[in-house]
């Protein structure tokens, strides 16, 4: 290990004893679970963990402000997360109970419905409405570029990075 690389985790590792019991504690009020809030709470500090690359990445003035805002967006991932499942089970709910997979075709389903909500995420806002204007609604590529107020030729564009990133996924 590098002594750059040692520097960020001990600068990580400072940040998480002085603040971590706090920012739990923010989580818990936000999310009425202790139980979420360590584990978000390990999510936010895993996720600074990748992020920074240098010790000059952790130079904080406000570090409970930046651990707010990081901790912000893993509990938005989260609350995507829950809505996603949830409509997943509400969709399993209707279905005849003989074409109701099986727990462990759920919790493969439900992590490859994860792995395409991250991947559509990742695409620009009018490259993820192209695509899914064409996959969940059929709309032709002419339809798409009206809705969009675009030429179809960028629909096209918009469709090939869309499929590019869906290749991506399954490698």
């Amino acid at each position: 290990m590098s002594a750059v690389q040692l520097d960020v985790q001990h600068e990580v590792h400072a940040l998480y004893r002085d603040h971590h019991g706090w920012l739990q504690s923010w989580l818990r009020k936000k999310l009425g679970n202790a139980f979420d809030a360590a584990d978000l709470a390990q999510d936010t500090f895993l996720r600074i963990l990748t992020a920074w690359d240098t010790p000059a990445d952790v130079d904080l003035r406000e570090p409970r402000a930046y651990l707010t805002t990081v901790a912000g967006r893993v509990l938005l991932n989260h609350y995507r997360r829950l809505s996603l499942e949830r409509a997943y089970l509400d969709a399993l709910a209707v279905l005849p109970e003989a074409c109701v997979p099986s727990t462990e075709d759920r919790l493969v389903i439900l992590e490859t419905l994860h792995e395409i909500d991250a991947m559509l995420d990742r695409l620009p806002p009018k490259t993820r409405m192209a695509f899914l204007l064409s996959q969940l609604e059929g709309l032709t590529y002419a339809e798409i570029a009206g809705r969009l107020q675009v030429h179809v030729r960028t629909v096209k564009r918009y469709m090939a990075d869309a499929y590019e990133e869906c290749i991506l996924l399954t490698t």
